[in-house]
């Protein structure tokens, strides 16, 4: 158990830091989060909270993108399933998001955090 905890520690630490690794797509997101368009979900991932335009669409892409290889490569290391480590992405993802800004939470829909 006490391998696990640690295991989850490392890997929140890793997540942490790799989410904020975007610096050059981090103002579009952050303007795109702050206009309601999207928010963070407790899969780990962007997702849309209303239509967004095309260029919206493909910057989230990629970001989920390099987030889902970012995720396998931490779950390939650690030996630990993909969903685990997406699912304490997803969990800091959303701490971390701005007050204002909308989350979705696991088993609910978009809520403003």
């Amino acid at each position: 158990m006490k391998t696990l905890f640690n295991k989850l520690i490392i890997i929140s630490s890793i997540i942490f830091l790799s989410l904020f690794s975007f610096q050059a797509s981090a103002a579009d997101l952050s303007s795109a989060k702050k206009a309601g368009i999207i928010g963070e979900q407790a899969s780990g991932y962007i997702g849309f909270v209303k239509s967004a335009p095309s260029d919206v669409k493909q910057l989230v892409a990629s970001v989920n993108k390099k987030r889902k290889a970012r995720y396998q490569n931490i779950a390939k290391s650690k030996k630990i399933a993909l969903s685990e480590v997406a699912k304490v992405g997803g969990a800091k993802a959303m701490s971390k998001t701005a007050r204002g800004n909308y989350i979705k939470p696991q088993g609910k829909g978009w809520v403003k955090k």
